[in-house]
């Protein structure tokens, strides 16, 4: 049950910082930390829910924002980056950066809370 809320709130709280902070686009990190702090988990099961909370919701946006403009500027961004202008691949690398980040927030979070124990 931890588990999984901790990936509703690792995701609820890196939306609401993206949409309503005034904030750099990495301070979901700073959340990812504070809720592996407060939420006690394993450190693997703390990586893998910032990374599934983090990396499905970056993914989600990442499609939703591609498909409203019918892939043209994941297309380009694509061309430029080494993708071959795969706009999925972007859309699959933008989701697995996300998961990375918030996992390893998540993770840090709980070696902080083991150590604090």
């Amino acid at each position: 049950m931890k588990f999984v809320i901790s990936i509703l709130l690792a995701a609820l709280l890196t939306y609401a910082i993206g949409i309503y902070g005034n904030l750099p686009w990495w301070s979901f990190v700073i959340t990812n930390l504070l809720i592996a702090v407060a939420i006690p988990q394993k450190p693997l099961l703390a990586f893998a829910s910032g990374a599934v909370g983090v990396g499905m919701l970056w993914a989600g946006l990442a499609f939703g924002i591609d498909l409203a403009n019918n892939h043209i500027l994941a297309t380009k961004v694509a061309t430029i980056l080494p993708l071959k202008g795969s706009y999925s691949s972007l859309i699959i690398l933008t989701a697995f950066l996300g998961a990375l980040l918030g996992g390893l927030a998540s993770l840090t979070g709980s070696f902080v809370r083991a150590r604090k124990a």
